[in-house]
């Protein structure tokens, strides 16, 4: 029986050190307030950036590293419903994730659709977005009108439907 209160007696005492209401001692510094509300900002930041780049089709849709962004008419067609996956993801990767808006991008526009492995596909005027793998440097429109279905998007979020790049 003594043993049982000694127990319970060491559980008493090592448990009034935990929640109290006392200062921070010297081992339990206080956090400074500010930090929590600067959280938010860098999850953003993680996040894509759309925005506009001139090119010889115009000025059109382009990520935070100025690759060209693409649209695909069976999306289109689906009402914004992704249908690019398998070998077709892998020539044009969805942008992914929650983007910001950047210069000349009307940020009311800019939204995102599940794809069906659950991430989150941006659009733009509810159009999917996609890279090109066939695009190497900032400014490259090599995706533009590859089988009639991939096309380029101006600022207004409409396809712009013409050959050149």
């Amino acid at each position: 029986m003594r043993r049982i209160f000694a127990i319970l007696a060491i559980t008493a005492l090592s448990l009034t050190g935990c929640g109290s209401d006392d200062e921070p001692t010297a081992a339990e510094p206080e956090a400074p307030a500010a930090t929590e509300p600067e959280a938010a900002p860098e999850e953003d930041s993680n996040g894509p950036t759309v925005e506009l780049a001139s090119t010889d089709l115009g000025d059109v849709l382009v990520d935070q590293d100025g690759m060209t962004l693409y649209m695909f008419v069976p999306d289109q067609q689906q009402d914004g419903t992704p249908t690019c996956y398998d070998e077709c993801a892998q020539a044009w990767p969805a942008l992914e994730g929650e983007a910001s808006a950047g210069d000349g991008i009307d940020e009311s526009m800019l939204g995102t659709v599940e794809r069906d492995d659950g991430t989150q596909q941006v659009t733009y005027n509810n159009l999917p977005l996609y890279n090109f793998s066939g695009d190497e440097s900032a400014g490259d429109t090599n995706g533009q009108g590859l089988n009639d279905v991939w096309w380029v998007v101006d600022a207004s979020g409409e396809p712009i439907m013409k050959s050149g790049g």
